[in-house]
């Protein structure tokens, strides 16, 4: 951010006069201005400061608004948020994001409308699965359906990564492991399945591999313990029964100790498959197996010099190593996710929790969303019901502030896919509810991340704005914004309003899609901020979104004419005539 050697701040008095509050006096609300010089430094000592003189508003005797009309003018809300808010009205938006896993049973242009119906936010795909047809096939139904149909669906791509042990039954669906049965795990190619054989899909899996040692299968779902070595083959006996699933991890164990291969967080293949998504214009990266920092700053040093549009890349949270690293890697990365099935195999069961916890207070701090994922509602891959524990358990990812909730096999391969997403919407929806009478915001507690004075500055804006949005009752927030980043300090308070954040950036839009309680609105931004308020109101307004009496408070980083570029920020409200 540019930094001004002269600023100016303005205090306007604004007289509240919502006929659904009982509000009638006057407050300040403040708004910075940073004036450049041509040397572009700030110099404390020789700053000067100038008060304004009030501007007194008064919003009952402002004209009506009308909706200009203009062909020109364009907002992109996504329908789904649009149908939700005509039908609960602003604080009954959901906040609680959703991200699902595209598979077999939900690949089609049909299952994905369905999802993006059921509210789905980000579709991932995994690229452990799947050749890259059937992935560009996935992409370019999305982007047909967010184009043709109004959804807002961001894609986010899933690395292999260096788990090298994916094995395959070659079943279409999870089959049943019974305690003692002997299977064989083979390198050899053939279609189809075969009896209690599996394929895998590296051929020095079973490397270093001995007699005794223990195989994992998706984090617990079945186990097995090495009986006999064939060449390049193993014979195992099932001692944990359990569900099998198509094109499984696997683990390989030794007295307790995961066997580490050695390998590099990215492999050749996962760098073709970044070179594939930059190609098709995919929106996030979710890294696997990230143990340090390095490999997400040399990603994202990648992506910065061959995508000509911005990609956000993703920590995947899954070993002891990515634990002890937790705050580099939270730092380096532009979000996190929590990958409970392998972190629960190196975490004992006991700690999942806490970590859990510990993850979502730490990404919360410095400002980067979380994706809860994982085992969420299991028992729906087979069946049309959640289990009561798999409620709870969704209910404290809700509680615990997530930004996102994932969906991996009950999406990809289950029969109730839709169900399941149904279900997290709802129990979302329910638990917000709830946090909110108990007002829970008043337990976050936020470090200060800025350290130049314009980015202390903006930080202090949001959180004032969203104190003063709770206690106001303000029916939403409005954030104009070029990247994203006064959105994302609005939404790491966890305001009771939605954020609506207005951008004329498609990849900033899409980026939104993760961040709690925010909806991305695209729309043609000037460098006038009172002109786009006005034209964003009309549009929202011809809509019937908006009503007389409505409330909004209106953040923005948007420059006005003259000023510095990425270097003002202001705060005003406004009530709808």
């Amino acid at each position: 951010m540019a930094v001004a050697s002269n600023s100016i701040f303005s205090t306007h008095q604004i007289i509240w006069k919502n006929p659904r509050t009982r509000f009638g006096n006057r407050f300040s609300v403040v708004s910075s201005t940073w004036g450049c010089s041509n040397e572009g430094k700030f110099d404390l000592g020789k700053s000067r400061f100038k008060f304004r003189s009030a501007l007194e508003m008064d919003f009952e005797g402002v004209e009506n608004l009308s909706f200009a009309g203009n062909s020109n003018e364009y907002l992109g809300l996504d329908v789904v948020f649009e149908e939700e808010l005509k039908e609960k009205g602003f604080l009954g938006l959901r906040k609680t994001k959703l991200v699902c896993t595209i598979g077999p049973a939900c690949y089609s242009l049909e299952e994905l409308e369905k999802l993006a119906i059921g509210g789905m936010n980000v579709a991932r795909l995994n690229m452990c699965h799947g050749t890259r047809d059937w992935h560009r096939d996935v992409m370019r139904n999305i982007k047909r359906l967010n184009e043709e149909k109004g959804f807002c669906v961001s894609i986010m791509m899933d690395t292999e990564g260096s788990q090298i042990n994916v094995v395959d039954h070659g079943e279409p669906s999870s089959i049943k492991v019974e305690e003692g049965s002997v299977w064989l795990f083979t390198t050899q190619k053939f279609k189809g399945s075969r009896p209690l054989t599996v394929k895998a899909h590296y051929e020095g899996f079973s490397e270093g591999i001995m007699v005794g040692d223990e195989l994992v299968i998706d984090g617990g779902m079945t186990s097995f313990v090495v009986v006999e070595k064939l060449g390049n083959d193993l014979r195992c006996k099932c001692t944990d029964p359990g569900l099998f699933l198509p094109r499984a991890k696997l683990s390989s164990w030794r007295e307790g100790k995961l066997i580490n291969y050695g390998l590099p967080t990215l492999l050749e293949k996962d760098w073709a498959d970044i070179e594939f998504g930059i190609s098709e214009g995919i929106d996030l990266i979710a890294v696997s197996l990230v143990n340090d920092a390095e490999a997400i700053n040399h990603l994202k040093n990648y992506l910065s010099s061959k995508s000509s549009k911005p990609i956000k890349v993703l920590a995947k949270i899954e070993s002891i190593e990515s634990l002890h690293k937790l705050e580099e890697i939270v730092e380096a990365s532009d979000g996190v996710m929590v990958a409970r099935g392998d972190l629960g195999v190196e975490v004992p069961l006991e700690n999942i929790p806490t970590v859990q916890e510990d993850i979502a207070h730490v990404c919360r701090q410095l400002n980067k969303p979380v994706i809860i994922a994982s085992q969420l509602l299991e028992s729906m891959i087979e069946y049309p019901t959640p289990t009561r524990a798999e409620i709870a358990d969704v209910s404290e990812a809700v509680r615990q502030y997530a930004d996102a909730l994932m969906l991996s096999g009950e999406s990809a391969i289950g029969s109730y896919g839709h169900k399941a997403l149904s279900v997290l919407r709802m129990v979302s929806s329910r638990m917000e509810l709830s946090s909110r009478e108990e007002n829970r915001q008043s337990l976050l507690h936020q470090c200060q991340l800025g350290t130049s004075l314009p980015d202390r500055i903006a930080e202090q804006i949001c959180n004032c704005a969203v104190e003063m949005a709770n206690n106001l009752g303000v029916d939403a927030i409005f954030v104009y914004t070029k990247h994203g980043h006064m959105a994302s300090l609005l939404s790491r308070n966890r305001p009771n309003p939605p954020i609506f954040a207005f951008t004329d950036d498609g990849s900033t839009r899409m980026s939104l899609n993760l961040q709690w309680g925010v909806i991305p609105v695209l729309v043609n931004l000037s460098d006038d901020m009172e002109d786009n308020i006005s034209t964003t109101i009309d549009l929202i307004k011809a809509k019937g979104l908006l009503e007389q009496g409505d409330a909004v408070l209106v953040v923005s980083d948007v420059a006005p004419s003259g000023a510095c570029t990425n270097a003002f920020q202001s705060i005003q409200v406004k009530t709808i005539d």
